[in-house]
């Protein structure tokens, strides 16, 4: 007997796994499988999707998927429910998927009930016929590392990014619309995570998200308190133990951070902050649920923080995460969710989100996201109750929906994207995603930006660009160029030569002038002091 992993990827509020990102269930997955020795291949989406039938090769399949927060994708897209019902042979599908289907949906396509692991093991024991001592659970550290090697069977490794899991679950969870309910709070020892992390490190993997967590500060805390007091002495040690095991780290970052603890323990957040500054790699982001910015919103939903909380958070971060790294991004910045559609929503509550994004940019505090998205009524949920008003709500609003995503993309995203990175800025190892006459990559890490590089560069092709514009998310890069080598749409993209120059500069050089030569034209019609940036002179 042989099974299929497949990946059709998850994209959770507490975890990501579409590319580069790798989330933990695939490697909990395998874990499982080798324990019980059941061989098994691991395939992802682009894979299946491109040739489906190689799993007609396996007896069965064990689909991951669930975008519960889909989001805007650059190289690979979660599969669908439609392409997973049409995946052939016998399959057991798994993941948050479960959350947005009906009973009867469930039963048709066996898609096990959210949290899978537990009953995924057991499912496996019987059809296998194999016994096994303890739940998932009892053997949870051992799935953990027996599984990291799929890592290795990943189609872009060994440019992935893997998300840690350190713990499970929500201290508060009481808002209307969020899965995290689900979860018990289940925390991992730092010794375990570190073991885990050290293995995938043995396999080559650089780089890191320790992410799966509903807050990071709160890891290790004590969460018999209603807000959980953050232990900075415990989680400064714990990244000092991840540094001295994996000195060639590449990438270090977090995932969510709770407004409400850092306002209940500012002076232990501040050391945790400084931290993570010191300790991890620059281009960090904390994603902060605000959701909304409406004082009655926040009440009908039962949400965690109020926007004073908030804006209490992003001020603190800005403070010490605010400055440039070495690879050029702001070591340490905030990013903002909001969720449309929510109990108590109305006109008034699109105004209130965008006077308190225009507060925090009049007040130059930086956010490196804003996330936007329409509420997911999940069947695990408050709200699930209410889907048919919630529906009428998101249908009503829509217009408002839309503009404010709109005037925030084009009026706040952009003046952010300018702050963080004025044009001229460098930045480092930018990873080559999709090829074209346009190059789309990205650094590796929470939350990284988009980069259109002029120009045609093989996928995997690592790049030093500097910035010379901007999108409504995203910026537009030049590789530092090479006067002799340069076409006219890459001379046209740097700011301060027009067509003209760049014209002068092609013509010229189709005639044999040199370099020098070229570089005078260059010092004759630019501000040479700042247009020399872009290029490779020296």
């Amino acid at each position: 007997m042989k099974v299929a992993i497949v990946d059709g990827y998850v994209d959770e509020p507490s975890c990501l796994g579409v590319p580069p990102y790798i989330s933990p269930y695939p490697r909990y997955v395998r874990g499982m499988l080798n324990y019980l020795k059941i061989p098994s291949a691991y395939f992802t989406a682009e894979q299946v999707r491109e040739k489906p039938s190689i799993l007609e090769n396996f007896d069965f399949s064990i689909v991951i998927a669930g975008a519960i927060v889909p989001g805007k994708y650059l190289s690979s897209k979660p599969l669908s429910l439609e392409e997973i019902t049409l995946l052939p042979g016998e399959k057991i599908v798994v993941g948050g998927i479960a959350l947005e289907l009906e009973k009867r949906e469930r039963e048709l396509l066996n898609v096990l009930d959210y949290p899978f692991e537990e009953r995924l093991l057991e499912v496996l024991a019987e059809k296998f016929r194999v016994k096994i001592s303890g739940g998932f659970w009892e053997n949870y550290e051992k799935f953990a590392l027996l599984g990291s090697e799929v890592v290795r069977e990943h189609p872009d490794y060994p440019h992935v990014i893997c998300e840690i899991e350190t713990y499970r679950g929500c201290y508060w969870r009481k808002c209307s619309f969020c899965m995290e309910r689900l979860h018990k709070i289940r925390q991992r020892e730092a010794k375990d995570v570190l073991k885990e992390i050290e293995t995938l490190y043995a396999h080559g993997v650089r780089h890191f998200r320790l992410g799966r967590q509903t807050d990071f500060f709160t890891y290790m805390a004590d969460f018999s308190k209603e807000i959980p007091e953050p232990v900075p002495e415990k989680l400064r040690a714990f990244h000092e133990a991840i540094w001295k095991t994996c000195p060639k780290i590449k990438t270090l970052h977090i995932d969510n951070v709770n407004p409400k603890t850092i306002v209940t323990y500012p002076e232990k957040c501040e050391k945790i902050v400084k931290t993570i500054v010191e300790l991890q790699t620059p281009g960090n982001v904390a994603a902060m649920g605000l959701e909304s910015a409406d004082e009655r919103v926040v009440k009908k939903n039962e949400l965690c923080s109020t926007p004073d909380d908030v804006e209490f958070a992003v001020k603190l971060l800005n403070k010490y995460g605010s400055f440039r790294g070495y690879n050029g991004m702001p070591t340490f910045l905030p990013g903002l969710n909001f969720v449309i559609g929510l109990r108590g929503e109305t006109k008034r509550t699109f105004e209130e989100n965008y006077e308190f994004l225009e507060n925090l940019l009049e007040k130059n505090l930086l956010l490196r996201r804003i996330n936007i998205r329409q509420v997911k009524v999940l069947n695990c949920t408050p709200l699930s109750s209410e889907k048919k008003e919630v529906e009428k709500r998101l249908k009503k609003h829509r217009k408002y929906f839309l503009s404010f995503k709109k005037k925030v993309r084009e009026n706040i995203d952009r003046k952010m994207l300018e702050k963080i990175l004025p044009v001229g800025t460098l930045l480092k190892d930018v990873r080559c995603e999709v090829e074209g006459s346009v190059t789309f990559g990205r650094q590796f890490g929470s939350y990284p930006l988009i980069i259109g590089i002029i120009g045609r560069y093989k996928k995997n092709t690592y790049l030093d660009v500097r910035v010379v514009g901007y999108g409504m998310r995203s910026i537009t890069a030049v590789k530092p160029l090479d006067l002799e080598k340069a076409d006219l749409k890459e001379l046209m993209a740097i700011p301060g030569i027009g067509k003209s120059t760049a014209e002068k500069i092609v013509l010229n050089r189709a005639k044999g002038c040199s370099k020098k030569e070229l570089e005078e034209i260059l010092k004759s019609e630019t501000n040479f002091e700042f247009v020399k940036q872009f290029f490779t002179i020296s």
